[in-house]
């Protein structure tokens, strides 16, 4: 069999998929309104950190008009990381091969 293992890989990924999403429709039918599944932990750090009566030192010089802007960034930022990181991997790996 050719694609013996590549069958298998994605057999176990349908599987896990279908799993997840029953899975998740199972946590998301026992939510109230107003409630998130998935909230994340930035939230939830934010709210026992004012809880606790913290306040800032300074605030932000500018902050983006919109959360649209902020991922923007945010993507800008670990694409360039990335292309960074891959110019160097490249670098050392043609220079290895040619000498």
């Amino acid at each position: 069999m050719k694609y013996g293992l590549e069958l298998v890989v994605i057999g176990v990924l349908v599987i896990f998929a279908a799993l997840f999403l029953v899975q998740n429709t199972a946590i998301q039918a026992n939510l109230g309104e107003g409630e998130e599944a998935w909230g994340g932990a930035d939230g939830a750090a934010a709210e026992i950190i004012e809880g606790s009566g913290y306040t800032p030192w300074f605030d932000p010089v500018w902050e983006p008009p919109s959360g649209e802007i902020e991922s923007l960034f945010f993507s800008l930022q670990a694409a360039i990381g990335a292309i960074v990181i891959g110019y160097f991997f490249g670098y050392y790996r043609g220079k290895k091969a040619s000498g």
